[in-house]
């Protein structure tokens, strides 16, 4: 039994880095382990054996970095990063939620479209996993590792056909933040929310992989910096949340705008797919078709999304109502 927190990831995993910037933001002292061949066992304590787990002091063990979120906040009272008002609490969950499944598209399409992106990705990722193990053994990693996810990108939705939606929609993001962070850190107040740290987990890869990189230091210099200082915000002292009353910052209603017109008729048509059965669908996007094979873990996603919307007060519900009408997120969560 560990005396604190153990978390189990990688550098290159969005959802280890993102939980290791929560465990830091909340000051919760933990022990960060890279996932190795060597403790690789861990992976058997979880009922899906996924990157990122978090050992418990208590030694049980749990991974998903939404439900680990929650989790947190619930075990500890300090630095909470789910708004306390309920109808901002559901828009950074939303917010987050896109961030985890769209921006992994985001991630998985720059990091192994281009031979250039490929070649770097899989040799870091193959020394992060192998260590000292040496050159030759790295190499063989890497080419393995590479052939397997270049050949299970039409699976996830990331080959050339959906290029210019996914393309899009991360200029769109990029452009969302690098606006707000002109005059303001966080959205939903002076203080991170589980929104911020969902974007952080799929933008640290993209600011670290060769082409997306370049694309963020051109388009979005501050976004830049802003991921640098999200990483370790343990300095960061948290002030209040933001007015339930006031308006939505212009960056949050820029995300929304991107849930309602790409995340959330995606998640229906993955819905959808999902109950027929069907070996993959499509749906238009941006005025685009943008095909893929369905998931069922995404169904679970707008069922998590509808639930939870379903269940907020009714003074909540009518105040985001506005908001999630005018961003077109209204009738796909009330459905």
């Amino acid at each position: 039994m560990n005396s604190q927190y153990r978390l189990y990831g990688s550098n290159g995993s969005p959802y280890s880095v993102k939980i290791r910037a929560v465990l830091r933001y909340r000051r919760i002292p933990f022990i960060w382990e890279r996932i190795t061949s060597a403790n690789a066992d861990v992976l058997k304590r979880v009922k899906v054996p996924v990157i990122p787990v978090l050992e418990f002091p208590d030694g049980s063990y749990a991974n998903d970095s939404t439900p680990l979120i929650y989790d947190l906040d619930r075990r500890h009272a300090e630095r909470r990063i789910v708004p306390d008002d309920p109808g901002q609490a559901f828009l950074a969950h939303l917010i987050e939620d896109m961030a985890d499944e769209w921006g992994t598209k985001l991630m998985f399409h720059y990091r192994w479209h281009d031979p250039v992106d490929q070649e770097f990705c899989s040799t870091w990722l193959a020394r992060e996993r192998l260590g000292g193990a040496g050159q030759a053994a790295i190499d063989a990693a890497a080419r393995q590792f590479r052939d397997r996810q270049v050949g299970r990108m039409a699976l996830v939705g990331v080959q050339a056909a959906n290029r210019p939606v996914i393309a899009e929609t991360y200029e769109r993001i990029l452009a969302a933040l690098e606006g707000h962070l002109a005059t303001g850190e966080f959205l939903f107040g002076d203080r991170p929310s589980l929104a911020e740290f969902g974007l952080y987990g799929q933008l640290w890869q993209l600011a670290f992989d060769p082409s997306p990189a370049l694309m963020m230091r051109r388009l979005a210099p501050k976004v830049f910096a802003w991921l640098h200082r999200l990483d370790d915000a343990s300095g960061v002292e948290p002030g209040s949340w933001r007015d339930p009353a006031a308006p939505a910052t212009e960056a949050t209603k820029a995300l929304l705008r991107v849930a309602g017109e790409v995340y959330l008729p995606f998640l229906m048509a993955n819905d959808v797919a999902t109950s027929k059965g069907a070996e993959s669908f499509t749906v238009r996007l941006l005025g685009r078709d943008f095909t893929q094979g369905p998931f069922k873990y995404q169904a679970r996603c707008l069922a998590w999304l509808r639930e939870e919307f379903a269940g907020l007060p009714k003074d909540a519900s009518e105040r985001i109502a506005p908001l999630l009408k005018d961003t077109g997120c209204w009738d796909a969560l009330r459905a």
